[in-house]
């Protein structure tokens, strides 16, 4: 006969990977693409400085973001371990290692934004430096937080490949959905490695076609947790067997 192997803190877990998986996702863009890049001026060190200065708060409110994304990532890793570890528990505890490597990672960008906010303010042991040693100095931190973004990527990566492996063994959402998981993230890892060795590979495959798939497929994945749920998983399980009646 058939079971249905899902638990009650599965699919509570799922849940809340859901929820967290969304937030997290409206948080990076919100904080990113709305608050920061806007004030970020490309190979213009002293037009990047004006800005921020004109903005603190805009730009401390997207590194809030920022660090509450890595918050969700965390809440995340935990709710996906709990849903995967009764499918492989060590692939599952390695997934979520690696995007705890990733979330530490991406934590360091906020401290170089502020470190760079510290070099444009008025502090005295500042004066004894040009204002535009400062302002290069400050875009050199800020340009700092993007290498901290893709030495992680590799990491989350990997984590959603494993993730992504997991998904397709249980059958808990479409196996069509977690085979675009693996390939795209899988794709994620081998740019990220060519990218850190050649610079120059985002000439050749545009930065965003690194990780876009990857991050459409968590979206996704996101929203079935949160709105379909676990799919049951059926087991044929031996003790429940009917007995062969030619025996």
């Amino acid at each position: 006969m058939t079971t249905d192997t899902i638990g009650n803190s599965q699919r509570l877990a799922a849940k809340v990977a859901g929820v967290a998986g969304l937030l997290a996702f409206i948080l990076v863009v919100f904080g990113n693409y709305v608050l920061l890049e806007p004030l970020i001026v490309p190979r213009n060190a002293v037009d990047t400085a004006r800005n921020i200065l004109a903005h603190q708060t805009q730009f401390r409110v997207a590194l809030i973001c920022f660090i509450t994304y890595g918050i969700g990532a965390i809440v995340l890793l935990t709710a996906l371990y709990v849903v995967l570890a009764p499918v492989n528990r060590g692939l599952a505890l390695a997934s979520a290692l690696f995007r705890l490597v990733f979330v530490i990672l991406w934590l360091i960008a906020p401290l170089n934004s502020l470190a760079a906010l510290r070099l444009l303010g008025d502090a005295s042991y500042l004066k004894v430096f040009e204002p535009e040693r400062l302002q290069a100095l400050a875009r050199v931190q800020i340009a700092g937080s993007f290498d901290d973004y893709y030495v992680g990527l590799p990491f989350f990566g990997l984590a959603a490949t494993v993730c992504a492996w997991l998904w397709w063994k249980s059958n808990y959402i479409p196996k069509g959905l977690a085979l675009f998981g693996v390939i795209s993230s899988a794709w994620c890892v081998f740019c990220a490695f060519v990218y850190l060795i050649f610079p120059n590979f985002n000439k050749i495959v545009n930065d965003y076609i690194f990780d876009s798939p990857m991050a459409l497929f968590e979206l996704v994945v996101s929203f079935w947790l949160l709105f379909k749920g676990l799919r049951p998983s059926p087991v044929v399980t031996m003790s429940h067997q009917a007995p062969n009646k030619n025996i």
